[in-house]
């Protein structure tokens, strides 16, 4: 049965086989860059960065000579900015101790900064055809429901199991098809709600279609938290067609991205006064009249955010000389730098909104 399942899924990916932008080869860098930001990126969402990404860095070591800043800007947009940072940590690796060429082997793939365990399999199957399997949410969703797994697949040993099950079915010399086949069909038919179990090559190998009323509730899943919701307040301070800025620390949330000044609004404190104070503790400014300019919701991954936005002057003559990690910046010079994707709505809002007297709560 095995056999047969592995022929099923092989001859349909051959048919049915997206042409997305990383499969156009199998450049050990291309697929490197590509499940990196697949790792928290959906497939259809993915694409323009993975193309942007490479058009500005082709190659290990264009990624290695590049400033931070560079690759961050690159990044823009994509999210989850510690994997940029991962990467460029990693090219300079590559450039200093392996002449800008990607191990071939698992092992060796784990060694750069960022590369865990999935990624070193990616990598070594799909750029060197190294006969592992590469289980990520969607190859663990389709091992789950072929095996019928009613574990927890965010444990150990259930995913051990799951990887263990489908590497006996992968053919001989077929491991990058093979496990790719498997994420395509993980992405497109053996969907986490509603698979689409008609349209599957190998439904008939499949226990959970044969065996469950519902295949889509394996594997199971826990139950959701409720996501946070923080209250911020950012201070534009503006003078002479110039915005100040500055950058965030180099780890952390959004590490190295530039931002308006501000911070969360506590227990108690007005929006504005919220403003006045993080702007006093990160920047020792005070400002004349803050006018209210609108809010801005953003989501996060474990969080969401509303950015009360105001906008003001200093009320004395700014410094004249440079602080690290702090800069006036035109709105074009704001645009050339990394900034978050809630710093580009503060922007949008600047652009359309009138300005106000007074923040709602």
């Amino acid at each position: 049965m095995p056999a047969a399942r592995s022929a099923a899924l092989l001859a349909w990916f051959l048919e049915h086989r997206r042409p997305l932008p990383w499969r156009r080869d199998r450049d050990p860098y291309h697929v490197w860059v590509s499940e990196v930001l697949l790792q928290q990126t959906r497939v259809d969402q993915a694409a323009p960065y993975y193309e942007r990404f490479v058009r500005e860095f082709p190659s290990v070591r264009s990624l290695a000579r590049a400033p931070v800043g560079a690759v961050l800007k690159a990044w823009q947009g994509a999210g989850y900015y510690a994997r940029a940072r991962h990467l460029h940590r990693a090219a300079r690796t590559l450039v200093e101790e392996h002449g800008g060429r990607l191990p071939e082997t698992v092992e060796g793939l784990q060694e750069l900064p960022g590369v865990g365990p999935y990624i070193a399999r990616a990598v070594a199957s799909l750029a060197y055809g190294v006969p592992v399997v590469a289980l990520e949410a969607n190859g663990l969703r389709v091992a789950a429901r072929w095996t019928r797994e009613e574990g927890d697949v965010r444990s150990a040993a259930v995913r051990s199991r799951l990887a263990d099950a489908i590497e006996s079915a992968m053919p001989r010399g077929r491991a990058a098809d093979f496990n790719e086949a498997l994420m395509e069909l993980g992405e497109t038919v053996c969907r986490p709600v509603a698979p689409r179990c008609e349209e599957c090559p190998v439904a008939r190998y499949c226990r959970a279609y044969r065996e469950t009323e519902d295949p889509g509730t394996l594997p199971l899943r826990p139950p959701t938290k409720r996501r946070p919701h923080v209250r911020a307040a950012v201070a534009v301070l503006s003078e002479n067609g110039r915005w100040l800025v500055q950058r965030r620390a180099a780890s952390g949330l959004l590490g190295g991205l530039w931002e308006f000044p501000g911070g969360k609004v506590e227990s108690g404190e007005r929006p504005e006064d919220a403003a006045r104070r993080e702007l006093r503790e990160e920047t020792g400014l005070n400002v004349r009249d803050l006018r209210f300019r609108g809010v801005v919701h953003h989501a996060y991954s474990h969080f969401s955010v509303e950015l009360h936005v105001y906008e003001g002057r200093v009320d004395r003559e700014r410094p004249r000389h440079a602080v690290p990690g702090r800069r006036w910046v035109t709105r074009s010079q704001l645009h050339r730098l990394p900034i978050p994707k809630a710093t580009e709505k503060v922007v949008r809002l600047l652009d359309q909104a009138p300005a106000g007297t007074a923040s709602p709560g």
